[in-house]
């Protein structure tokens, strides 16, 4: 198993769309990338599709691979596979990061999440978030609250994994 997704990064982005990926990102990025170390700067793939409102998925090369072998091994002419290919595979775009650790998001892909100013990266294991950093704050405490005061005053998150994970 190789390495994952951990922690949340604010990112400044500039008026073209640049923004850092931090560090720890591009690690994983790095190790998910069959061509590194021969091509020096990382790939990353970023899905968009209109299921995603208010962010975008980031994922390595491999990541995006299972995803694309999932989708292909569905039978042919499905609807299944037809509305995922549109969701996911069309709506897909993969670039580098630059040799100073940055990535550029279009116009467009930064007006649907309505980003200025200040980014939130998010890990989530296997991919990570990009946001914009006062849309992810006002929705994650607001989930966080909700789901503790249904889980109760001493709910654990450790007690939600699997025995034995």
């Amino acid at each position: 198993m190789g390495l994952n997704f951990r922690g949340e990064f604010n990112q400044k982005v500039d008026g073209k769309g640049r923004m850092s990926i931090p560090a720890d990102f591009r690690r994983v990025l790095e190790e998910g990338d069959p061509r590194y170390p021969e091509h020096p700067n990382p790939r990353v793939v970023v899905l968009y599709g209109p299921h995603l409102k208010n962010y975008l998925q980031a994922y390595t090369i491999e990541a995006m691979a299972e995803i694309e072998a999932g989708i292909t091994s569905m039978p042919r002419g499905s609807e299944q596979r037809k509305r995922l290919s549109r969701m996911i595979l069309s709506k897909s775009w993969e670039t580098e990061i630059d040799r100073d650790g940055r990535i550029v998001l279009p116009k467009e892909r930064r007006e649907q999440i309505g980003l200025e100013g200040e980014c939130a990266m998010v890990a989530m294991g296997d991919h990570f978030e990009i946001w914009n950093r006062s849309t992810y704050e006002e929705l994650d405490a607001a989930e966080d609250a909700a789901f503790l005061d249904e889980m109760g005053p001493d709910f654990d998150p450790l007690s939600l994994l699997p025995t034995g994970a």
